[in-house]
C-alpha cells in the first residue's frame, strides 16, 4: 500500500534520512521507533510532502507520490495527526472538524461518527480549541484526521505528554481503527503503546532502519527494544 524505497532527505546540508526503505501493507499497523533525533518525524513529514526527498521514491497504492504536496496527498486518502496536533485555537471543536471534512471521499466518518468515538468532543463541541486540555486536543486531532475518511493514517507521537488514562483511550481508539482495517503508521516513544497495537515494528537510527520484526510477544519485544533503544 505504501512503499518507501531508498529515500534520502536533508535539512540544509544535514543528511537526515539515509536510504530509508520500508513498506506498509493493507490493514496493518506499523510502529516506527527510535531515539530522539533518529529521523522518525522527518520520515513522516517526508511521506506527507512537507519535506521533499533528494533521492529515492515514495509509492502509494501503485502511484509515485514522491514530492507531492500535502493538500494533494490528503485528497488521495492520507490522514495525518502531527506531533504538535495543529488544531485551530480560535475555532470551536465542531468548526475544527467541519473544515477537515472531505466531501470528495465517501466513508463512514462524519460528525456523528467521530462524536460516537470521542463523546467528550461532543460535550465540548462549542468550546474553542485553546480551551481544551491536552488530551482533548489529541482526540480532536485524531477526529479531524478521520473526518477526511482516510485510507491511511499517520500518527506522530499521539501519546506525548498525556496522562495514562488518556493514553489508554487513545490506544483503544487505535485498536478500533485497526480492527476496522485502517492501515496506520505510528511514530511513538512509549514502547508499551507502540507494541500494544502494532503488527510490526521498525527501529530507526541515523535515518536508517536498523531493526525490524513482527510483534509476537509484546513483553519479550519490549525487553529487546528497551535495551536496543536505551541511551
Amino acid at each position: 500500500m505504501l512503499l518507501l524505497e531508498d529515500v534520502h532527505a536533508y535539512y540544509g546540508q544535514s543528511h537526515v534520512l539515509q536510504s530509508l526503505s520500508f513498506n506498509i501493507t493493507a490493514g496493518e499497523v506499523v510502529s516506527l521507533l527510535g531515539r530522539n533525533g533518529a529521523g522518525k518525524t522527518t520520515a513522516i513529514i517526508t511521506i506527507m510532502g512537507y519535506l521533499k526527498p533528494r533521492g529515492g521514491r515514495i509509492v502509494y497504492q501503485g502511484s509515485d507520490i514522491t514530492g507531492v504536496p500535502p493538500y494533494r496527498l490528503a485528497r488521495c486518502g492520507f490522514g495525518f495527526v502531527p506531533q504538535e496536533r495543529g488544531i485551530f485555537p480560535s475555532l470551536t471543536v465542531e468548526e475544527n472538524l467541519a473544515v477537515a471534512a472531505n466531501r470528495r471521499r465517501a466513508g463512514r466518518w462524519d460528525l456523528q461518527a467521530v462524536y460516537g468515538l470521542f463523546p467528550r468532543l461532543k460535550e465540548r463541541k462549542s468550546n474553542l480549541g485553546f480551551q481544551l486540555s491536552g488530551g482533548e486536543q489529541q482526540m480532536l486531532a485524531i477526529a479531524r484526521a478521520l473526518m477526511t475518511n482516510p485510507s491511511l493514517l499517520l500518527l506522530d507521537e499521539p501519546s506525548e505528554g498525556l496522562a495514562p488514562i488518556i493514553v489508554s483511550e487513545i490506544l483503544s481508539t487505535i485498536g478500533l481503527l485497526k480492527r476496522e482495517g485502517l492501515p496506520i503508521l505510528l511514530v511513538e516513544q512509549r514502547l508499551p503503546v507502540a507494541l500494544a497495537v502494532a503488527d510490526r515494528y521498525l527501529v530507526l537510527n541515523k535515518g536508517q532502519i536498523v531493526l525490524a520484526g513482527p510483534v509476537t510477544d509484546p513483553a519479550k519485544d519490549h525487553e529487546l527494544l528497551r535495551k536496543y533503544l536505551s541511551v
